[in-house]
């Protein structure tokens, strides 16, 4: 059983929702984002920080960011893709 390491989350990420406009929420299917992949992307793609970087600010090691990159990007292109809203799963403390 994988172990859940306890990842640095720096993002403030309440009630965080994207969904396609003109269409109400109720009627979409969800792509649902963990804290942890918004955060890699936030700072990798919007700080425009390196890999290593990201891993050393989250405290997790650089194939991990690398994964969680993978899925995060993947779930984004599913949801902008197919049309589907983007919720923010939060992790509980």
């Amino acid at each position: 059983m994988p172990r859940r390491v306890r990842r640095r989350i720096r993002g403030n990420f309440e009630k965080v929702c994207f969904k396609p406009c003109g269409i109400p929420n109720h009627s979409l299917d969800r792509v649902f984002l963990d804290e942890d992949e918004l955060e890699a992307i936030r700072l990798m793609d919007y700080e425009g920080l390196y890999q290593e970087d990201v891993a050393k600010e989250m405290g997790v090691s650089r194939p991990t960011i690398s994964r969680i990159l993978k899925n995060a990007r993947a779930k984004i292109a599913d949801a902008i893709l197919n049309g589907k809203s983007i919720e923010i799963k939060r992790f509980k403390n």
